[in-house]
């Protein structure tokens, strides 16, 4: 009998299921999509118990379709730096969740920097002081948002609040993937970190358990909604987990993941990097038997949300997928360019000041040129990020591997491998976050035996390379500077 394994990918805009085989065959699937909700400008919640029933329901699908004895173990991805706080005694959240996307803290940012938090953030955390980060998120649930501090308080990341319910209360833990993004987590020590929880006024009492990234959470609970008894084996961030679908297990491998936003991780080994201008250094994952990789990343706030922006805010297009033919219909933006810059701009820049803005607008602009601009957007804004990185690293990338939605337009890698001056690969199966978070729950439950056997799944589906004429790709990049500078500092402080 085949073994699968399912993959739980609670993302930014809906939580999908996905059952991954032992010999690499694609299972059954199921989606939920929930609601954003924008209550203020600039402010972005989720419903956590929406998450949940969304979680539940398409888990349970999965399950049932595939049939309980095939299941070997669930491995969890998610949206990473989005924070719920909830009652650990009856399971009700506070409030909404706080999303990633959420510039609320962006004052306090500001009070933090000018106060010379910035080097013992960078040294500690490898990030940077941004409401980006869930730290200062929880900070505002405590003080603004009416949370108050007892002994059954519950304040974490998605994959804790799907871990605490899938347990049914039993679990509750994180592991360094997501715990290094909240700005408490000492990544250097691999423990949260009393000074900065000080620094934040978030006591470590209230943070869950950290456990590696493969190895046993739990087991699913009877009042879970899908069969009781499923070892929960992996849990892994949504990027982290993106670079070990694209089976970047070696150091000097990156990838790009094309979701709401874009990231591009570049695997840096087993030690901690010295902090990187404009780059953040996260944990990429961790082993049972104590070892850590460690990445370089690039956040890239939207991408995939300006498509949506033309879909539901414009009415450009009535679906993301006629975005592609329709920039395809023209041979250039005649001129235009949009800084998709909606809540600001993340790596390498670090502005949540900046503002979206469209230039060079004429009286021939249509459609099309509009939905062209937001295409090379994409790309212009992955190499911002991956000329920062190789700077910043001495690594001269050979490819990068790209994945999610937006991978599928062909017009995007050809622009994004001009840009680049390096081929853009492909793979086969897009759905790289989802693999990765069954690698490694597979991998603790013995389903594969080690990286060496999950390198040779990856399948190559298409290579994109570059224009032999870099001076046409550095001359569109260098209007798209021009672009970003009337875009940042936009709204007042």
């Amino acid at each position: 009998m085949n073994r699968c394994v399912i993959a739980l990918d609670a993302g930014t805009s809906s939580v999908r299921a996905r059952a991954i085989f032992a010999d690499q065959r694609l299972g059954p699937t199921a989606n939920r999509e929930f609601a954003q909700y924008y209550p203020q400008p600039g402010w972005v919640e989720h419903d956590a118990v929406e998450i949940w029933h969304a979680a539940r329901d398409v888990l349970a699908e999965v399950v049932n379709a595939v049939g309980r004895d095939r299941v070997v173990t669930i491995g969890i991805t998610n949206q990473r730096e989005t924070v719920v706080a909830w009652e650990r005694e009856t399971g009700s959240p506070h409030g909404r969740a706080i999303v990633w996307q959420d510039r609320r803290t962006a004052a306090r940012c500001d009070e933090l920097r000018d106060a010379g938090r910035l080097p013992l953030v960078r040294e500690r955390t490898g990030l940077v002081l941004d409401p980006y980060f869930s730290g200062t998120k929880m900070e505002w649930m405590l003080t603004e948002g009416g949370v108050e501090i007892d002994d059954t308080l519950a304040i974490g990341t998605i994959d804790t609040w799907l871990m605490w319910n899938l347990t049914g209360g039993e679990v509750y833990a994180t592991d360094p993937t997501n715990a290094c993004r909240t700005l408490l987590y000492d990544i250097n020590a691999h423990r949260w970190d009393d000074e900065l929880c000080s620094l934040f006024g978030v006591p470590p009492a209230v943070l869950a358990e950290i456990k590696p990234s493969s190895g046993r959470f739990g087991l699913t609970s009877d009042r879970c909604g899908a069969p009781p008894g499923i070892p929960i084996s992996g849990v892994a961030g949504d990027q982290q987990a993106a670079l070990l679908g694209q089976a970047c297990f070696s150091p000097g491998m990156a990838k790009n993941t094309f979701g709401t936003g874009s990231f591009v991780l570049l695997n840096v080994g087993g030690q901690v990097p010295a902090p990187a201008e404009g780059m953040l250094t996260s944990v990429g994952w961790s082993l049972a038997d104590g070892t850590y990789t460690y990445v370089l990343e690039g956040a890239i706030f939207v991408t995939g949300a300006a498509v949506q922006w033309l879909r539901d805010g414009l009415g450009v297009i009535d679906a993301a997928p006629d975005v592609g033919p329709l920039a395809e219909s023209v041979e250039s933006t005649d001129g235009v360019v949009v800084v998709p810059a909606f809540t600001g701009l993340g790596s390498p820049y670090w502005d949540p000041y900046a503002r979206g803005t469209i230039v060079g607008i004429s009286r021939g602009t249509k459609r099309a040129h509009l939905a062209r601009a937001v295409v090379e957007a994409m790309a212009y804004q992955t190499r911002d990020v991956v000329d920062a990185m190789v700077r910043a690293s001495g690594v001269e990338l050979a490819d990068l591997r790209v994945d999610g939605g937006a991978s599928a337009m062909d017009l995007l890698l050809q622009i994004l491998a001009d840009q680049l001056g390096v081929p853009v690969r492909r793979p086969i199966d897009l759905e790289t976050t989802s693999r990765g978070a069954a690698f490694l729950a597979g991998l603790a439950e013995g389903v594969w035996a080690d990286f060496d056997e999950l390198s040779q799944l990856w399948e190559l589906e298409r290579s994109f390379e570059p224009a032999a004429d870099r001076q046409a790709a550095d001359a569109l990049y260098a209007t798209w500077q021009r672009a970003v500078q009337r875009s940042r500092n936009w709204t007042t402080r």
